[in-house]
């Protein structure tokens, strides 16, 4: 396996994947492209030619073995259906090189999802990106086999596109900030529902907590840890849902007198 990535092939130029090949011409990577849509990826490729946006190669093609065949890494982007995916990722495995990392930009599917139609087990990733200019940020997670080596290539190369890689520990459904995002979006959604407060309530209480420039952790810390403790567990005294019960692991940093800000340790340490 090359230690450095250097030419990438784009499975599905879509939104996200004009953004991906984009980022990463930008740094002067050379770019292989692919997609069903044939005159909106000749437009795509002539406009960045014509611009001259990109220092790196960036050229089309009409089948994906052409674009994958001597990339280091490719990347599946098409609509998120799963049997689709596991269509293309055998395609993938069978014409790239041997030592290609393959990897999906799924906002859902595990890649574990995708293994069983390939050879390369552990030279899989998810790499799931958001917006590359609005939200420079992007998961990375593991296939069951993925081995320390891929990991760590491609994660290298999301930092080297000037993105914020988010590492996932281990098989997660919905990643990092979709996890997040959709807690948020579940409660405004039963807030509005439910007609405990208009929206317009709730969009403007968001607002000012985003001024604050607090992350969800820092500010636990802040209030303390003890107090967050207590708070999640009347939530849950009042449902009874098991969902709603505060996690051990912040009992336990409570236990051992670890409260946040005002003990100097918490989540972080200060």
């Amino acid at each position: 396996m090359r230690e450095e990535i250097k030419i990438i092939s784009i499975i599905g130029v879509g939104y996200l994947g004009k953004q991906i090949a984009e980022k990463s011409a930008l740094k002067e990577y050379t770019i292989r492209l692919y997609d069903t849509d044939k005159e909106d990826l000749e437009n795509f490729s002539r406009e960045l030619k014509r611009d001259k946006k990109t220092p790196g190669e960036i050229t089309s093609h009409e089948t994906i073995e052409d674009a994958v065949k001597d990339a280091d890494l490719v990347i599946e982007a098409v609509p998120e259906r799963l049997e689709l995916k596991r269509d293309i990722f055998k395609i993938i495995d069978e014409t790239a090189q041997p030592n290609a990392i393959i990897a999906t930009n799924s906002s859902s599917i595990p890649v574990s999802k995708l293994e069983d139609v390939v050879d390369r087990k552990d030279k899989l990733l998810n790499i799931h990106f958001y917006d590359l200019f609005a939200m420079p940020m992007a998961d990375i997670m593991r296939g069951t086999e993925t081995t320390d080596k891929t990991f760590e290539i491609g994660k290298k190369w999301i930092e080297n596109i000037e993105i914020t890689p988010l590492i996932v520990k281990k098989e997660c459904y919905g990643f990092v900030f979709n996890r997040v995002w959709r807690a948020i979006k579940k409660e405004c959604l039963k807030i509005w529902a439910g007609g405990y407060a208009d929206l317009e309530e709730v969009d403007k209480a968001w607002r000012i907590f985003q001024s604050m420039g607090t992350a969800p952790f820092e500010f636990m810390d802040k209030i303390g840890l003890d107090v967050i403790y207590d708070i999640e567990m009347s939530y849950y005294k009042n449902s009874g849902l098991a969902d709603d019960k505060p996690p051990q692991a912040l009992k336990d940093l409570v236990d051992n007198g670890n409260l946040g800000q005002k003990t100097k340790k918490g989540f972080y340490t200060y």
